[in-house]
């Protein structure tokens, strides 16, 4: 097979959470311009009908289904409208993903369970509900989770978020336990780790720490509108057919200094 046909997606069906503005929307037009199916699920209708025109615009075909993943009846509902429309879901990419900003002795439990539930538990059970009911009787599939170098370490600067360094913790730890779980089912389970991009989630922080984390950062830069793409692209490929439980760190260096 030639390295070209390796990364295409062509045919392929991927359900992208929080796939409306964002790093979904970036990830969602590098998964339509190699081929894929798009199918998009975020809270706000609007927002995935913004996308969906913006994508089908494109040429590449899209389906939308509104879904709170932090309200867990919103699931299984949104995947079996994916299934009805498409008949089998091939990549899954969890990014839907929420933050709060307080600090630990002062954070709220309301807000600590919104953050955990989108975030960890949401990806957990949008994963139970595409794998049972598309990957494992399929015996194929690629799970992509976008984790965050905050998974890896503790504070950054003036950040005051453990509920979302907890989060994505957890989504890494899930993503390996996932991967040597599913592997039976030749079910592939990664993660991608951001660093900072630029987005309406993390704007607040930015405005505070921005030179900061480009002092940080050996590239000297945020992520940009393509950064996501090819990792993306790559995990959910055949080129990465012998890759599982792995945390793919697309930061600039950050993570090497």
């Amino acid at each position: 097979m030639s390295a070209q046909k390796l990364f295409d997606l062509t045919g392929k069906v991927a359900l992208i959470t929080g796939g409306s503005r964002g790093l979904g929307l970036q990830i969602a037009h590098g998964y339509g311009s190699m081929g894929a199916k798009l199918a998009l699920t975020a809270r706000k209708a609007d927002e995935l009908e913004f996308a969906r025109k913006e994508l089908s615009d494109k040429g590449y075909e899209v389906f939308v289904a509104p879904s709170d993943l932090s309200k867990p009846e919103t699931i299984a509902p949104m995947v079996d409208a994916v299934l009805a429309r498409y008949g089998r879901i091939d990549i899954l990419m969890n990014n839907a993903g929420a933050s709060w900003g307080a600090p630990a002795e002062e954070y709220p439990l309301e807000a600590w369970n919104k953050v955990l539930n989108t975030n960890l538990t949401g990806a957990f059970l949008v994963s139970q509900q595409v794998g049972a009911k598309s990957m494992i009787p399929n015996k194929s599939g690629a799970v992509i989770s976008v984790a965050s170098i905050a998974g890896f370490r503790g504070q950054m600067g003036a950040m005051q978020t453990v509920a979302y360094n907890a989060s994505k913790g957890g989504l890494i730890n899930f993503t390996k336990a996932l991967a040597a779980e599913w592997a039976k089912y030749n079910i592939r389970v990664n993660a991608l780790a951001p660093g900072f991009f630029p987005s309406k989630m993390s704007a607040g922080v930015l405005k505070l720490i921005d030179k900061q984390i480009t002092g940080m950062t050996p590239m000297g830069r945020l992520g940009g509108d393509e950064d996501l793409m090819g990792p993306a692209i790559f995990l959910a490929s055949d080129a990465a057919s012998y890759v599982t439980g792995h945390i793919l760190s697309v930061d600039g260096g950050m993570m090497a200094v």
